[in-house]
């Protein structure tokens, strides 16, 4: 049984699963302006006719920013990140929620890790007792300049990094080999959306969908 510190420390990888990293395209259109109709001829001099100015078109309103759109406030307490299936699920696969002895963290990325222990607001939840099974989810606001910096650098350490949910996700699953030769699956995902967070490490349980409920309930 692994002691309440994360477990990597006790594991040596055996295989880690990469891909890469989905690339999106965003395609531009351009209107041209039709050329002005000739002038009709006429069969004598006429004098010169001044053309009237056209009406000033009224400007579009400015479209929202994203990042303003998306801008959250950090959930008061664990209970408001699930839904209620997501919850019952965890309650009856992996219990309890929040136990003190689990001090696993949510990250093993150096630059994500260094991050969450700066002080940022943060919301942490875990799932599980000290051992070899368990969640870890820390819910933070960032600032979209350094979420989108430290996906980047996620994707060039072998995060699988795609566009969803509005944000975007960033996976990382791996087996490992403890010393007694058992296998252990780890898995690790960052979603950023606006000024949002979520940064999960899960132990041999991880339920399909889990993030992407978290991501739901936050921002709808």
């Amino acid at each position: 049984m692994f002691t309440s510190a994360f477990p990597s420390t006790r594991l040596r990888r055996s295989a880690t699963t990469i891909a890469a990293a989905a690339a999106a395209i965003l395609l531009l259109a351009g209107c041209a302006q039709e050329p002005a109709a000739p002038a009709p001829s006429g069969t004598g001099a006429t004098p010169p006719v001044t053309a009237e100015p056209s009406p000033s078109q009224t400007p579009s309103p400015t479209p929202t920013e994203p990042a303003e759109a998306d801008t959250i406030e950090l959930p008061a307490s664990c209970d408001d990140i699930y839904s209620p299936a997501m919850r019952a699920q965890l309650e009856a696969g992996v219990p309890p929620l929040n136990d003190p002895g689990i001090s696993m963290p949510s990250t093993q990325n150096a630059q994500a890790l260094q991050l969450l222990e700066s002080g940022i607001p943060s919301l942490r939840c875990t799932w599980g007792y000290p051992s070899e099974v368990g969640i870890a989810t820390t819910v933070s606001l960032i600032e979209p300049a350094a979420a989108g910096d430290l996906a980047g650098s996620l994707a060039n350490a072998g995060f699988s990094c795609a566009d969803a949910q509005g944000g975007t996700a960033c996976r990382l699953t791996e087996t490992l080999v403890d010393y007694d030769d058992n296998l252990v699956e780890k898995g690790e995902t960052h979603f950023f959306r606006g000024n949002g967070w979520l940064a999960t490490v899960w132990l041999n349980y991880g339920p399909e969908g889990y993030t992407e409920d978290i991501a739901s309930m936050i921002w709808g």
